[in-house]
């Protein structure tokens, strides 16, 4: 489906810091509404969703529409209250995921 996804976070954060979460993934989207060679429509594949978690909670997710960008970019803010790991996971419409985790430590 898709490479190594990059995701950009602080490594560590203060109790109660806002921080900024950056990820991209790499995937050739289509759309479903091109066609073959040979006339016959190519099959719609594309990332439709997009979860984080952070420590088994939700933090972010959204369900993306065929208009998305192949490699698609997203950015969001989450709020630290502890350390531990966020996991990211993108889904295909094959139903394939790809996942990646990031851990935050607190400042001292």
């Amino acid at each position: 489906m898709a490479d190594k996804p990059r995701i950009k976070l602080p490594k560590e954060a203060k109790k109660g810091e806002i921080i900024q979460i950056k990820t991209l993934v790499s995937h050739l989207m289509e759309s479903g509404q091109r066609k073959d060679a040979q006339g016959k429509p190519i099959p719609r594949k594309i990332i439709n969703k997009f979860a984080c978690e952070f420590n088994g909670k939700p933090v972010f997710s959204c369900v993306l529409e065929p208009a998305i960008s192949a490699n698609p970019y997203i950015q969001f803010d989450a709020k630290i209250d502890e350390e531990g790991t966020f996991k990211f996971a993108w889904t295909d419409d094959d139903g394939s995921v790809v996942t990646a985790e990031e851990k935050i430590a607190l400042k001292a």
